[in-house]
């Protein structure tokens, strides 16, 4: 008995022995793959940083030359903050060009375009992904095919259309250019078809019409999408240069994109001037992307957001 009580307590004990090497080789693993999710980390965040840093810099430059004269523009070593700061520029932009006309015609260009886009494709969208109807597939195929054809091969054409219709010279040959978009219609479709066809179904039994299913129902639903094409839409309106260039020669009609070239003459530009006009064409940019960038990390982090959009169903279907 004595012998046999030994051997059991050595088999324990060697049983205990075993379990504590293993247990510390797990917690030496567990940690070194804790270190190497830390160090991964680490370099992620160092490599963004970097990528963020020579992404800003431009601008900063930018910020920088709006308060230096003209000979000091170009210097170097960069002078980062300038010795001798020049915020005269600032107030030398406004009288020198009708700035102020310029912000106000791009304002109503881009406020219109945008409201007109988004309307026209959420609204096409809407048909594309909810509705039944006889070539939808071929309409849409097509449709969505111009996005392939740069605008520069019927750019010639479409002036011509326009000019003859004597719009010309108005800014309604810019609204009436832009205020369709296919990459609009493509991306609204992709959203729609991720929320669930039940919900529009139920809708339709409760008597609600499709206007009502669209304006009541997939717009409130789709936040994350129309942020995204807000942003996308008033960025491009906002600072496009080639359309207005080729439609507006009069003066009052030019938008600032067009304005900025009057600070550069025929043997000099005065750059101190172009850049603090342009830090000023910059702000209204940031200022819509700020506060739409809670929705637009929505949108473009879940590619065809399913989860946002079900989660919002659910709500609806609630109120309903």
């Amino acid at each position: 008995d004595v012998l046999g009580s030994r051997g059991l307590g050595d088999v324990y004990k060697r049983q205990e022995e075993e379990t504590h090497m293993a247990t510390t080789a797990v917690k030496k693993k567990t940690g070194s793959m804790k270190a190497q999710h830390v160090v991964s980390r680490v370099l992620i965040y160092a490599l963004l940083i970097v990528v963020a840093a020579l992404m800003l810099i431009p601008f900063l430059w930018m910020l920088s030359a709006s308060f230096k004269l003209n000979k000091d523009v170009f210097t170097f070593p960069i002078e980062w903050i300038p010795s001798n700061p020049r915020p005269q520029n600032y107030v030398d932009i406004w009288t020198k060009i009708p700035l102020l006309t310029f912000v106000k015609n791009t304002a109503f260009l881009t406020i219109i375009v945008t409201i007109l886009q988004v309307l026209t494709s959420s609204f096409a969208a809407y048909a594309f992904a909810k509705l039944n109807f006889k070539g939808k597939n071929v309409l849409f195929l097509g449709y969505i095919a111009t996005i392939a054809v740069p605008w520069q091969a019927y750019m010639v054409p479409q002036f011509m259309m326009m000019r003859s219709w004597h719009l010309n010279n108005t800014h309604l040959a810019i609204i009436f250019l832009q205020a369709f978009s296919a990459f609009g219609v493509f991306m609204m479709k992709q959203f729609y078809e991720g929320v669930p066809t039940e919900l529009c179904e139920a809708a339709r039994i409760d008597g609600l019409s499709e206007y009502g299913i669209y304006a009541r129902i997939m717009l409130p639903l789709s936040l994350p999408a129309v942020s995204t094409l807000v942003i996308f839409t008033f960025v491009n309106t906002w600072n496009d240069f080639l359309g207005p260039l080729i439609y507006l020669t009069k003066t009052e009609l030019k938008t600032i994109q067009i304005g900025l070239r009057m600070f550069i003459s025929q043997y000099s530009a005065e750059y101190g001037l172009i850049m603090a006009a342009s830090v000023v064409a910059l702000i209204p940019v940031l200022i819509v992307f700020l506060s739409l960038q809670k929705y637009f990390v929505q949108g473009v982090a879940s590619s065809g957001p399913v989860s946002y959009t079900h989660l919002r169903a659910h709500e609806t279907l609630r109120h309903l």
